[in-house]
């Protein structure tokens, strides 16, 4: 077994080149690590030990052969994935978190699986999460909840549960995820990652399983910026499958001095002590570095909570209508009560009567939103913000309050419904030992400017090379 797991892609090319030990061995200890101690924190629905062991023969194959030219034509390779159970991946099964699709096999990847394997990364399994996706803690899966690695009395933070559980527990080195409001940039805050929203267009989504289509995007988590942005250059771009990726067609180009931007609105009496206290101290970092902030306003901030949600119930109930157990998968009484919840407030705010006071009047005001974002960005190159109002919450703390869950988001859904990238960064630890990060978001198609700033902030900071003790 490998005692010292990476915590890069750079660390374990320059491992597997050195021979200190193969692809093989990595998967070994990723599995043996899973069987000791997943079954307390229930990150993985499902683990594809023939397919790892499979994908891992191959790497060291190609390194015999190639050398480290095996990492240039094959950028991920040997890097262990574990990939959200949203995501389809040819004769594996799917569940996305429910038992509507408890025993479905996908017939097709993904284009983002497709393209991960395609750089030589390595599937360890499927991973855990809020059923199809609906949920801020990871307590919504139809197959149990995710516990924290940093506490187990603690959520991971959802939809994306068991994604940022899976890495910040060393069962892989990278996850994928999905955000539709915060899923992946909350699990990433609460574990102790780096998590990536990217814009919405930028990555394909075909073969990912749909919540909300005007605000669903898909990310990574990893304990690096430069990890997060090798896995993003893989994925960007355009699809024939899906229409609305076109991120090569709009990049924007990096800048070497910015400026950043600090809504007034985000630092309210809502955000606990500790992480306005940790956000003074990142910007004393990048002000070390002769990086500017200034003053803004998003003015309809308060909004962007009620216009998320109707938006995402609205379209969550036309998605899962596909579910109905005639082709494939189980009847709806298989159904979570949250899906039940979204669905019936859904199909409430769309039907005769209600869709023009809510659905519409909700759209309206998302494009007030959409316009704060705009002029913000002509004064600002980045907004700095909190991820989350708090720390990680504890495991059945807001379970019966589901408003009170909903509201765990109100700092990260703006960016859904404006359609900008967010990055979730480490940034230190509450008094109680529990990970806090922090999110910078930019103008449409910048990812290469948030990762220009949150590389600085790395290479200044340690708390990403910090790990959860089992």
């Amino acid at each position: 077994m490998i005692s010292d797991l990476p915590l890069s892609i750079s660390g374990l090319h320059k491992n597997l080149l050195a021979h200190k030990y193969s692809a093989v061995d990595l998967v070994d200890t990723y599995l043996s690590r899973i069987n000791a101690f997943d079954k307390n924190i229930n990150s993985f629905i499902t683990v594809t030990d023939d397919l790892a062991y499979s994908q891992a023969k191959i790497a060291d194959r190609l390194i015999s052969d190639l050398g480290k030219d095996a990492f240039k034509e094959y950028p991920l390779l040997g890097v262990v994935v574990a990939y959200k159970d949203l995501f389809n991946i040819d004769g594996v099964r799917t569940t996305a978190g429910s038992k509507v699709l408890e025993n479905y096999t996908a017939q097709y990847s993904a284009t983002s699986v497709k393209r991960m394997q395609k750089a030589g990364a390595i599937c360890i399994g499927k991973t855990n999460l809020d059923a199809w996706g609906h949920g801020s803690s990871g307590e919504n899966s139809d197959f149990g909840p995710t516990k924290n690695p940093w506490n187990l009395e603690y959520v991971p933070g959802g939809s994306s549960s068991g994604s940022a559980a899976a890495v910040a527990a060393n069962f892989a080195l990278a996850s994928t995820g999905t955000d539709t409001g915060s899923s992946v940039r909350l699990p990433a805050s609460f574990c102790n990652l780096v998590g990536l929203k990217p814009t919405y267009g930028a990555v394909s989504r075909w073969g990912v399983i749909a919540f909300a289509s005007s605000l669903d995007t898909i990310g990574q988590m990893t304990h690096t910026v430069s990890d997060n942005e090798k896995i993003f250059e893989i994925w960007k771009g355009s699809d024939d499958k899906d229409v609305n990726a076109n991120y090569l067609k709009n990049a924007v180009p990096t800048k070497n001095k910015f400026t950043i931007g600090l809504p007034k609105e985000y630092f309210d009496d809502g955000v606990c002590s500790e992480v306005l206290a940790n956000l003074e101290e990142v910007k004393k970092v990048y002000q070390k570095q002769n990086i500017k902030f200034k003053q803004i306003s998003l003015p309809h901030t308060e909004y962007g909570t009620a216009v998320y949600y109707i938006t995402a119930f609205a379209e969550a109930s036309s998605n899962l209508a596909r579910y109905d157990g005639v082709r494939f998968g189980n009847t709806r009484a298989s159904f979570g009560p949250e899906a039940k919840r979204r669905i019936m407030l859904g199909s409430y705010v769309l039907s005769a009567g209600y869709r023009d006071q809510y659905y519409v009047k909700a759209m309206k005001v998302r494009s007030k939103i959409i316009e704060d974002f705009k002029k913000a960005f002509t004064e600002v190159d980045a907004i700095l913000a909190p991820v989350s109002p708090t720390p990680a919450f504890k495991l059945g703390q807001k379970t019966d309050d589901p408003l009170s869950m909903y509201l765990s988001d109100i700092f990260t859904v703006n960016a859904n419904i404006a359609g900008v990238p967010g990055l979730s960064i480490p940034s230190g630890f509450s008094k109680s030992g529990l990970p806090i990060g922090y999110q910078l978001m930019g103008p449409k198609f910048s990812e290469s400017t948030l990762y220009k700033l949150g590389k600085i902030y790395q290479s200044n900071t340690d708390y990403h090379l910090k790990k959860a003790i089992l």
